[in-house]
């Protein structure tokens, strides 16, 4: 039995699918029999030419013809003689090894497309790059897993999962996660809580431990995960399964309710989504509406950024499966751990504090545009809200909110329509937007606290280091104390606060948020049913007590007991 950080709830069995992340370095080397290469370049085209064909017919299946039509293209490289034919000319009369051909003849094509005036051979670019890992992975031999091709029901085990992981995955073949880095906060334990996973971080070694097709289950609420069970554990773990999915099915009864406190004080209860796939999730736990949609896992599905058009069908998707419920959707927010192929960002030695988030679009001004443009014209399907993440300083939020202007008046220009009642709001994750919120609240419709950068940035903690866990710690009265302030602060200017973080959907931060006058919260869609079954039970007028007497509390761990103190009664 191995014990991890739980990270999002839930029973997992099954079979263990290992996905290791391994970058091939490829060398020139001179060769004596061409024929020999020659054969390994073609065996690999028709791997390769047999794995694409596999998935595009799945991708047709399970998500239909559009989203197929890139593997198509895919296939039309693989075909094309001018491509392939000048790799075996180059193992031919170079005599080099093949993976080097085929790299050669990669970066030939690539600097030509990139050097042509034209859209369309400029985005064939992302194409050929795809195509050409393919080949080389199979001519050196080097497993690949398509995880959006999964054929059985399996458990991903890894050191980390990846954005792009988790972007691609067939989630209706993912039965949970187990990692061996990770916290609470961590990439895999969110979107793991947003597609109901049952997940389990930061268990240290369990690759190592494990290999492909052992059994384990592990219970996503305490973080206990077991290898190679026996029959009695295994029995336990069923029955454990069937406790939690009648807890769930006795939550259903909340569907339709209204979350309000015994005493009468409504707040709304909202999801964080990463995708248009999480609509079903979102709409079958009743959220009231999308507290923070994370646009950059959209840019992480392909090769090169979305088109304007493309980014516009996934808003119009959502704001019109939402039915006039509010929608906040988050501004690109990338840099840190996300990282994008196509957006080359140099080195840096403090990721997280660096060229991130609002900083990286107020730079690139046409990228941030384009997304502008996007949702600007997709706010007449629906209920949207435009969030800003990462702002510092006034001056950052000015010239954001210029350059949505300026969108507008664009867009006014080429008679496309867009909502003229649009909210626009910021997140809260920076001490400095807290401290300053009072001014900030002058400019804004909305705050929406963001506490996983929030706590990472005001105790000074990388929230990905294991080392020092226990100083991330949202109890810390730091940070309690500039959650009141933003609260206090945007309500002297008559605006509202919500909280996308995850201490938005924790049952123990639950009654503090309330008791402070937080009057949205934001969380995974498994979380929102619970979390309305906890405020329905409360009095305001104790929360408010509870929000107090913890402001008054001079350590986290004076906060924790009382909390525990509580549950316990």
């Amino acid at each position: 039995m191995l014990k991890g950080t739980n990270a999002s709830p839930g029973i997992a069995l099954g079979k263990v699918l290992k996905i290791e992340h391994s970058e091939f370095e490829i060398s020139k080397l001179n060769i004596e029999n061409a024929e020999m290469e020659e054969k390994k370049l073609q065996d690999a085209v028709e791997e390769s030419r047999k794995e694409l064909i596999k998935v595009q017919d799945k991708a047709m299946k399970d998500f239909g013809e559009d989203k197929a039509k890139i593997f198509g293209t895919y296939l039309l490289v693989l075909e094309d003689p001018g491509f392939i034919d000048s790799a075996f000319e180059k193992i031919r009369e170079d005599k080099v090894n093949a993976e080097y051909a085929i790299s050669e003849v990669r970066d030939m094509f690539v600097d030509m497309f990139q050097a042509m005036d034209d859209d369309y051979m400029k985005e064939r670019v992302a194409d050929v790059k795809d195509v050409s890992s393919r080949i080389i992975r199979h001519i050196l031999g080097i497993k690949h897993i398509d995880l959006s091709c999964l054929e059985e029901e399996v458990i991903l085990v890894a050191h980390d999962l990846t954005p792009s992981d988790t972007a691609i995955m067939d989630k209706t073949k993912v039965l949970g996660f187990a990692t061996n880095i990770g916290g609470k906060t961590s990439h895999t334990a969110i979107m793991a809580k947003s597609l109901e996973i049952p997940a389990v971080v930061g268990l240290k070694d369990i690759t190592d431990r494990v290999k492909d097709g052992d059994y384990i289950a592990f219970n996503g609420s305490t973080g206990e995960v077991f290898i190679n069970p026996d029959d009695k554990t295994i029995e336990a773990f069923k029955q454990l399964k069937a406790k939690y999915t009648k807890q769930k099915e006795e939550l259903q009864g909340l569907i339709g309710k209204e979350t309000k406190t015994v005493d009468g004080r409504i707040v709304e209860l909202v999801s964080n989504m990463g995708s248009v796939k999480d609509i079903s999730g979102i709409l079958k736990n009743d959220a009231e509406g999308v507290g923070l949609y994370r646009t950059e896992f959209l840019y992480m599905e392909g090769e090169e950024a979305p088109s304007e058009e493309a980014q516009f069908e996934a808003y119009k998707t959502v704001l019109e499966a939402l039915n006039n419920k509010p929608v906040v959707i988050r501004t690109l927010d990338i840099g840190g751990d996300k990282k994008l192929p196509y957006l080359k960002i140099e080195e840096e030695m403090n990721p997280f504090l660096g060229y991130r988030a609002i900083r990286l679009c107020l730079d690139k001004k046409d990228l941030f545009k384009t997304q502008l443009r996007a949702l600007l014209r997709a706010s007449v399907y629906g209920n949207l809200k435009i969030m800003f993440p990462m702002i510092s300083s006034l001056q950052e939020l000015l010239s954001a909110k210029a350059i949505l202007e300026e969108v507008k008046v664009e867009l006014k220009q080429e008679k496309l329509s867009y909502s003229e009642n649009i909210e626009v709001g910021m997140m809260i994750e920076v001490p400095s937007a807290a401290i300053i919120s009072d001014i900030l609240a002058k400019y804004v419709d909305f705050f929406s606290i963001g506490t996983n950068d929030l706590i990472q940035y005001t105790c000074a903690v990388d929230r990905m280091n294991e080392k020092i866990t226990h100083l991330y710690n949202q109890f810390n009265p730091a940070v309690l104390r500039l959650i009141k302030l933003v609260i206090d602060n945007a309500h002297k200017a008559q605006k509202w606060v919500g909280m996308c973080g995850e201490s938005a959907g924790d049952e123990r931060m639950i009654p503090i948020l309330l008791g402070m006058g937080l009057d949205e919260f934001s969380m995974s869609p498994i979380s929102i049913l619970p979390a309305r079954k906890l405020i329905n039970s409360l009095k305001y007028e104790d929360a408010k007590k509870i929000a107090d007497k913890v402001l008054g509390l001079e350590t986290d761990e004076d906060i924790n007991n009382y909390i525990k103190s509580l549950i316990n009664k």
